[in-house]
């Protein structure tokens, strides 16, 4: 499965929203730096669909914003 995600690193809370049409906005508090924020990232699309982290990957958007997650199960 591939989800759309919106990151927004260095927030104040870590969380995630629901957006329209599946799309997920993710905050997390690690800066954008050595992949810091992407692994984050990983970690909480992971926590949020009760998957291990293995089974997240960025597929596209290492550098941007907007990211394309792949959810294997």
């Amino acid at each position: 499965m591939k989800v759309t995600v919106y990151a927004k690193p260095k927030a104040k809370q870590a969380k995630i929203e629901t957006a329209g049409s599946g799309e997920l906005r993710v905050w997390v508090r690690e800066a954008p730096q050595d992949g810091k924020a992407n692994d984050a990232i990983e970690a909480a699309v992971a926590r949020h669909f009760d998957v291990p982290k293995s089974c997240v990957r960025i597929k596209k958007g290492h550098t941007a914003k907007k990211k394309i997650v792949e959810i294997s199960m």
